[in-house]
């Protein structure tokens, strides 16, 4: 059998994807919904299972990201591809873990700013995401952020996603987050 070099988050498809995160104390006023996200983390791999409904229709996607350095959440090379409805409800199948979000868009300096609202166990958590080129240096906080939490591998989709309900209330109070009741 022949065995390639080639190895995850390495090829022509993966693309390096730099984020700058913050936790928010709620959705700015300016935002605009975009859409509903459905993420399923595949339990013992790198692998995220997505749905995400707009406007436009529904998008399957599966993608793995690969950490650059893997204790920091910051720098990820992605690989996507999309999937059929009928894919989808096949690899919906695998066991993993679930985390739903409204994703909303909003202006700051100049780029789009990604705002996710979770919800479920994780009702009351705002977090807001911009992507930043190569050399880009960090953007100053939006004056409706928390604290940036960029390098905090526990506001991570991943780890969100399997975080245990006193990890989660712990990371809630901890952030001065409070779980909303509705």
């Amino acid at each position: 059998m022949f065995v390639t070099d080639r190895r995850p988050g390495e090829g022509r498809y993966a693309h390096v994807e730099r984020e700058q995160r913050w936790l928010i104390e709620a959705v700015p006023a300016a935002a605009e919904r975009r859409q509903s996200i459905i993420d399923r983390y595949v339990m013992g791999t790198r692998l995220r299972l997505r749905r995400v409904e707009s406007t436009d229709g529904v998008v399957f996607k599966l993608g793995q990201k690969v950490r650059v350095d893997p204790a920091d959440p910051e720098v990820v090379k992605l690989t996507n591809i999309y999937l059929s409805g009928a894919e989808y409800t096949i690899l919906h199948g695998l066991p993993a873990a679930e985390l739903r979000k409204t994703r909303w868009l909003a202006p700051l300096d100049g780029r789009t700013l990604a705002i996710d609202e979770l919800h479920d166990r994780l009702n009351g958590l705002v977090l807001g995401e911009v992507e930043l080129a190569g050399d880009d240096t960090f953007l100053p906080a939006p004056p409706f952020a928390i604290k940036d939490v960029t390098s905090d591998d526990r506001f991570s989709g991943g780890a969100l996603a399997f975080a245990t309900d006193a990890e989660i209330d712990a990371l809630l109070s901890s952030s001065r987050v409070r779980p909303s009741t509705g």
